[in-house]
């Protein structure tokens, strides 16, 4: 089992959707997904789990090393639904890591920091993310 993720810009954050269980055989793919990421946009990266069913301890692992990379490039990385059980264990070295309860409360938290964002959106997928194809991967 595997993971589908989009991509999108709005609100001038990057928000990276991830649907499915984020397990050890996952975990290139969301490496994968975040380094996409790196490569485009600006600023914070929200990884919206709303979607998400459930993840490993290498799943956690990974959004750990997730949030290294985008701090190297400057960035950073903040979660938004974590899955149901609310676990999540960071090994404690990585950086610190925004957690919100929903994607909306996480868009409010940026847009009450930063008065009224510029309007837009454009989104990237994966192939085979719910609702169709789309670019990416």
């Amino acid at each position: 089992m595997t993971i589908e993720w989009r991509y999108t810009v709005e609100l001038d954050l990057c928000i990276l959707s991830v649907a499915g269980y984020l397990g050890p055989d996952a975990v290139r793919r969301f490496s994968g997904a975040v380094g996409w990421v790196v490569g485009r946009g600006s600023g914070p990266v929200i990884v919206d789990l709303t979607e998400l069913r459930g993840w490993s301890t290498e799943g956690q692992l990974a959004i750990t090393e997730a949030a290294r990379h985008l701090v190297a490039a400057g960035r950073s990385l903040e979660l938004a639904g974590i899955p149901a059980d609310g676990s999540l264990a960071p090994d404690g070295d990585g950086p610190p890591v925004a957690v919100h309860v929903d994607l909306p409360g996480a868009l409010a938290a940026h847009s009450t920091r930063h008065g009224e964002p510029p309007e837009g959106r454009h989104e990237w997928r994966a192939t085979g993310w719910q609702g169709g194809g789309g670019a990416g991967e």
